[in-house]
C-alpha cells in the first residue's frame, strides 16, 4: 500500500474512533469539537482508483448554506 493511502485509511480510522468516543457517556464535547475538524482538515487527497475516472466531488446537488 502506498504511503498516501495509509495515511488516508489511517486518518478515517482516526476519525470514526472518535465518532464512536464522542458517543460514549462522559466524553469530552470540547476534545470532540478540537480534534474532529483537525483530522478532517488532515485528510490526504485520495490515492489514485479510490473515485471513477471522470468523478467530480464538487459536482452535486446545492445544499443549504451553500453559495
Amino acid at each position: 500500500m502506498c504511503p498516501r493511502s495509509e495515511d488516508l485509511h489511517r486518518t478515517v480510522a482516526l476519525l470514526g474512533d472518535l465518532a464512536l468516543y464522542a458517543h460514549t457517556l462522559g466524553a469530552d464535547q470540547d476534545f470532540v469539537d478540537t480534534i474532529g475538524p483537525c483530522l478532517a482538515v488532515s485528510l490526504p487527497e485520495p490515492p489514485p482508483g479510490i473515485f471513477p475516472p471522470g468523478y467530480d466531488p464538487t459536482d452535486g446537488p446545492q445544499y443549504p448554506g451553500q453559495e
